[in-house]
């Protein structure tokens, strides 16, 4: 599994957004330019974001992009999620009717199991690991 460059992209700006006060906000120029993002391209990231109740955005001078609910509330997993859809290994994890080899696969448990050890570790890292400026103390 590789995750794309627009879900990378998404886990920086939350990143940024989750080391904010609770209450600022950051112009999404401000991220593109921090986080060597394109802003066309933080455009979309951010829409997809919103949309998936992550972030909140507001127009004008005082405008900008927060977080809608505090960085301990945001997994990892939901960010990849909101612009990759579900995690999978193999199609077979989420789909078992899609192979004719279902019931009699020497594989479908490994990539079920690995799947299912994935988005619980994704799912247990939140962007509270990550604001302050510190980094996630991570075991691997």
């Amino acid at each position: 599994m590789q995750i794309t460059r627009q879900a990378d992209y998404a886990l920086r700006t939350i990143i940024y957004l989750s080391r904010l006060e609770p209450d600022d906000k950051a112009p999404t120029s401000v991220i593109a330019e921090k986080q060597h993002i394109p802003s066309s391209f933080l455009a979309k990231i951010i829409s997809q974001l919103s949309v998936a109740g992550l972030i909140h955005t507001s127009r004008g001078a005082h405008g900008g992009v927060s977080l809608a609910k505090s960085p301990e509330e945001i997994s990892v997993l939901e960010v990849i999620e909101a612009i990759d859809g579900p995690v999978m290994l193999n199609e077979c994890t989420t789909n078992p009717g899609i192979c004719p080899f279902t019931g009699d696969c020497q594989m479908r448990l490994v990539w079920c199991d690995t799947r299912n050890d994935l988005l619980e570790k994704l799912n247990s890292i939140t962007f509270e690991q990550f604001s302050n400026g510190h980094q996630a103390n991570l075991t691997i």
